[in-house]
């Protein structure tokens, strides 16, 4: 059986992403946790070279924040930041392949013992919703109205799940649990603008993982998104943003069915880019 790595967030970082492929074993599989594309210096680069992977059969890519951010732009939706590096893609002579490739990525991934996704959880789902809800995502994504939602996908708000939550309005918490959150409630009210380390949310605010009644304690999840985390090694969680647009590292790490085992598998790391907006 080839082995599967989880892969943090490239964010463009073709450099680094072709170093840490060319270091994996040849037969070897990958599960890219998200934010493919943005900040780092080719982001084209890394969107051929991901799609090339995965129609390969070597590579999934779930979909991230900034993977949305690119559709939006392409769709007129959006106005590239100065801070985008995504220019490249949008004149490019495979744009509109490489648009409907990303528009048709996964949101969220589980074999029924393992979870990949980009950011995190709401601790009221159990890994079947949660597989549900990314599917409504992605199902919304590939049909004639996927600009009608990413026009309708930004905003904070709702920020406290309920099943009872329609239209793009559900969309939107969905979408915002699995690529933004970092911080919430124990019950579950996200926080979308703390980005510092464990201990440093707002009040009353906690780590998505660490929600003491989350119904997804049991299933050991794969993230990244969080990059002042750094390498996080939990019960039952791994996040993998090490920082590879910020000077950090581009890292993988072999999946497992258990945390225990996780920690004794192969964890392999390149370099980042040294990006010069990086304090």
């Amino acid at each position: 059986m080839s082995k599967i790595y989880a892969v943090g967030d490239v964010q463009g970082c073709a450099p680094s992403l072709k170093a840490l492929v060319k270091k994996l074993p040849k037969k070897s599989k990958m599960i890219f946790l998200g934010d493919l594309v943005n900040r780092g210096p080719d982001s084209l680069g890394v969107l051929r070279q991901l799609k090339a992977l995965q129609e390969s059969g070597r590579a999934e890519c779930i979909l991230g924040n900034h993977d949305l951010h690119l559709l939006a732009i392409d769709a007129g939706l959006r106005k590239p930041k100065n801070v985008d590096t995504i220019e490249p893609i949008l004149s490019a002579p495979d744009r509109k392949e490489l648009i409907h490739w990303i528009r048709h990525r996964p949101m969220a991934l589980s074999n029924g013992k393992i979870l990949t996704v980009h950011a995190g959880v709401l601790p009221q789902w159990d890994l079947q919703q949660t597989i549900e809800c990314a599917q409504e995502v992605e199902k919304t994504l590939h049909s004639k109205l996927y600009k009608e939602f990413l026009a309708n996908m930004y905003g904070n708000t709702p920020n406290t799940w309920s099943k009872s939550l329609k239209g793009y309005e559900r969309l939107r918490i969905i979408t915002n649990a699995l690529t933004r959150i970092r911080f919430c409630t124990p019950s579950g009210k996200m926080e979308f603008l703390s980005k510092e380390g464990l201990g440093q949310g707002p009040k009353g605010f906690i780590p998505w993982f660490t929600a003491p009644e989350r119904k997804t304690q049991d299933i050991l999840t794969y993230f990244g998104h969080w990059s002042t985390l750094g390498l996080l090694r939990k019960h039952n969680v791994v996040g993998l943003d090490t920082g590879c647009v910020w000077g950090g590292k581009l890292t993988a790490l072999e999946l497992s069915n258990s945390n225990r085992d996780s920690k004794s598998l192969g964890l392999i790391q390149v370099s980042g880019y040294d990006h010069p907006l990086r304090m």
